[in-house]
This record gives structure tokens, C-alpha cells and sequence, in this order.
């Protein structure tokens, strides 16, 4: 079970085990996931209130992992989904925000990367939250009162796979970035 989660600091508190618990069962279960979950494991683990009474389970990912995660999410979540009794779950990778003061060493010399500005880091958060739909367009409406808000455009061909948690994947994106988002379909 330790195999499956990694923290960088700290220890992993008991949601995070169960977790990684689950992760490990379905590993030794599952025939189709067996090979692909072997060399797989997470960051971190959050429950998060999404309103209504509903609640989402955010699984962190290593960066250089998260492709291998993508190949097989649709059925991890599927899986993961009906063990922790019809909770949504979200698989983002563990990006880094560089801030705009950042000093590279004397060994390396250049601007900060692209990927790691907060604005990119955040549309990056965005694309994985809705995977395995496509983003088609973004819009930001700005309101009179001068609170933004992104309306998002998703795939219409996914719309029945994806259409009762829209309000989670709301919700999960306003936790993690503190900006407000609605999805529609095109």
C-alpha cells in the first residue's frame, strides 16, 4: 500500500491510504488494469464538498505519470467510482507555479518556462479535470460588478458521459483555482 502513494513531505493521512488501498485492490483484482496499474502511484488524495450534499475525490498524480494515468482513466474512474459509493472522481497531475520573481541557478540560465506560469498551470488543471472530453473553445465574460467568469465549451459527442458532473467539475476547478467556471456543450 505504501507502494502506491508517495508524498514528498509529510506522511499520507487515512483518506489518502484508502486510497491507495483501493488503488492496490484494484491492481491485484482487476485483469485489464493489473498490468497498467503495476508501475502507477499518487501524490496526494483530497475529499472535496461540492455543494447540494455531493462530494468529489481529487487523486494527485506525479507530472512525468500523468500520460500513463490518461491511457487508462476511464476505467480506473469507473472502478473508483463504484468502491467509493458514487462519489465523482477527478485525476490531476502535480504541476509547479513558478512565480514571476523566479531566479533560475548559475548553472542554468533563461526565462522561466511557459509551463510553469500560473495562468498555464491553471488552463493545464482545466484540460485535465475534463479529460477524457475535448475543450472546443473558452470564452471569459467579464460582468458588470467586474467578476470574471470562463464559460467553458466541451465536446457535444461526449455530452451523455459527462453531462451529471458538470456541477462537480465546476466545483473542483473553483477549489483548486479559486476562479469561477461554467460548461456548455457545442
Amino acid at each position: 500500500m505504501a507502494a502506491k502513494i508517495r508524498k514528498s513531505a509529510g506522511e499520507p493521512d487515512e483518506f489518502e491510504l484508502a486510497v491507495a488501498q483501493e488503488l492496490l485492490n484494484l491492481e491485484m483484482t482487476s485483469t485489464e488494469l493489473k498490468a497498467s496499474l503495476r508501475d502507477l502511484y499518487i501524490t496526494a488524495a483530497k475529499d472535496v464538498d461540492c455543494g447540494a450534499g455531493r462530494k468529489a475525490i481529487i487523486i494527485y498524480v506525479p507530472y512525468k505519470l500523468h500520460k500513463s494515468f490518461n491511457k487508462i482513466q476511464q476505467r480506473l474512474v469507473r472502478e473508483l467510482e463504484k468502491k467509493f459509493s458514487g462519489k465523482h472522481v477527478v485525476i490531476v497531475a502535480q504541476r509547479t507555479i513558478l512565480g514571476k520573481s523566479f531566479s533560475r541557478s548559475q548553472k542554468t540560465k533563461g526565462p522561466r518556462p511557459r509551463s510553469r506560469t500560473l495562468t498555464h498551470v491553471q488552463e493545464a488543471i482545466l484540460d485535465d479535470i475534463v479529460y477524457p472530453t475535448e475543450i472546443v473553445g473558452k470564452r471569459t465574460r467579464v460582468k458588470t460588478d467586474g467578476k470574471r467568469i470562463l464559460k467553458v465549451y466541451l465536446d457535444s459527442k461526449d455530452q451523455p458521459n459527462v453531462e451529471g458532473k458538470i456541477e462537480t467539475f465546476a466545483a473542483v476547478y473553483s477549489k483548486l483555482t479559486n476562479k469561477q467556471v461554467s460548461f456548455c456543450f457545442q
